[in-house]
C-alpha cells in the first residue's frame, strides 16, 4: 500500500471512530455538567426544537424572503456595514458562536463585496478579543498555566516552533471561532501581532462562505427567482453544494493536519506533544480563560484545578 493510501485509509478510519463514538463521547461530557451547565443544553435543545417548528409553520420560503428583505435594508443604510462588523466582534467573544452565518449573512447583505465587511469584521473582532480576554484573565491565566501541565505543554510547543504552528492552528475550524480567539489569548508567548497575522489565513475562508451567501440571496428573492430558468437554479443550488462540500472537506484536512503535525513535532518528545494537541481540543470548552461548567472544575478554593499531576518542567 501507497503512502497515500495509507493516508486516506487512516483518515477514513479516523473519522468513522469519531462519528462511532460521538454519541458515548457526549454523553460523558453531558454527565461531567454541573447543573448550569446542564440547564444551558436543555435550554439549547429546546431553543433548536423551537427554531425546527417555526421553519415548519411558518415556511423556508416565507423566511428566506424576510431575512433577504432585512439584509437589503441593511445593505442600504449609510453605515450598514458596520451593524455587521459589530456583531462579528461580539460573537468574537465565547461563549458566543454564529461566525460563519454572519460571514454568510455579509455575503446575503453585499453579494461578494461583502467580503471586505467580513475580512474587517474578522480581523478587528478577533485582534478586540484576544486583547481583552487577556487582559481580564491576566490573573486565572497564571494561574492555570503554573497547574496545569497540558498548557505547559502546549505554551513549550507554540514557543519552539513559532508563528507557523500558530498559523496551522488558526486555519483549523476546530476549535470553534470564539474559542479559537481564547485559545491563543491564554498562550502567552503569543503576541497580539503574531495573532493577527494567524488570522489572515482564515480570509480564504471567509470568502468562500462571503461567495455561498451571494448565492444564496438570489434564491431568497421571491422575485429574483421568478426570473431564474430551470437551468439556472439548478446550476446555482450545485454552486451552493459544492461550495459547502469544499469547506466541510477543506475544514476537516486542515483540522486533521493540525493535529498530526501538533503530535509529530520534531524536536519535541511524544508526551510533550500529545499533551499540546489535549490542549488544543480542551479550547473548544472554553479552557482555560472561561469557567468549565463541569461541577469539578474549581475546587473548594475557587482556583481552577488540574487535569493532571504537574511536572517540574515540560520544556522540550
Amino acid at each position: 500500500m501507497s503512502a497515500d493510501e495509507e493516508r486516506q485509509s487512516s483518515g477514513a478510519a479516523w473519522l468513522w471512530r469519531f462519528v462511532r463514538n460521538l454519541p458515548r463521547n457526549a454523553w460523558h461530557k453531558y454527565k461531567a455538567l454541573g447543573v448550569r451547565g446542564k440547564l444551558i443544553v436543555w435550554c439549547l435543545v429546546f431553543f433548536y426544537i423551537a427554531l425546527g417548528v417555526f421553519f415548519a409553520v411558518v415556511g423556508a420560503d416565507r423566511i428566506a424572503q424576510t431575512m433577504y428583505n432585512v439584509a437589503q435594508r441593511i445593505s442600504h443604510l449609510q453605515f450598514g456595514w458596520m451593524i455587521l462588523v459589530v456583531a462579528m466582534i461580539i460573537i468574537s467573544f465565547p461563549p458566543f458562536t454564529g461566525f460563519t452565518t454572519t460571514v454568510t449573512l455579509c455575503g446575503f447583505a453585499y453579494g461578494m463585496k461583502g467580503f471586505f465587511v467580513a475580512s474587517a469584521g474578522t480581523l478587528v473582532g478577533s485582534a478586540v478579543a484576544f486583547s481583552v480576554l487577556r487582559w481580564l484573565f491576566s490573573a486565572r491565566l497564571r494561574k492555570w498555566v503554573a497547574t496545569n501541565e497540558k498548557w505547559q505543554a502546549l505554551e513549550s510547543v507554540v514557543r519552539a516552533k513559532g508563528l507557523f504552528l500558530m498559523v496551522l492552528i488558526r486555519a483549523s475550524p476546530f476549535p470553534p471561532w470564539a474559542y479559537s480567539n481564547s485559545l491563543f489569548s491564554s498562550i502567552s508567548p503569543v503576541a497580539l501581532w503574531q495573532f493577527v497575522i494567524a488570522t489572515l489565513v482564515v480570509l480564504p475562508r471567509v470568502a468562500l462562505h462571503v461567495f455561498i451567501g451571494s448565492r444564496l440571496a438570489a434564491f431568497s428573492d421571491g422575485e429574483t427567482r421568478s426570473h431564474m430558468d430551470k437551468q439556472t437554479k439548478i446550476l446555482n443550488a450545485l454552486v451552493i453544494v459544492l461550495g459547502i462540500v469544499v469547506g466541510i472537506l477543506a475544514s476537516w484536512l486542515t483540522y486533521r493536519s493540525m493535529q498530526s503535525h501538533i503530535r509529530h513535532l520534531s524536536g519535541i518528545s511524544p508526551e510533550v506533544d500529545e499533551l499540546a494537541a489535549e490542549a488544543v481540543e480542551d479550547a473548544s470548552e472554553g479552557a482555560p480563560l472561561l469557567s468549565q461548567l463541569s461541577s469539578e472544575s474549581l475546587d473548594e478554593e475557587g482556583s481552577i484545578s488540574t487535569i493532571r499531576p504537574s511536572r517540574p518542567s515540560t520544556s522540550p
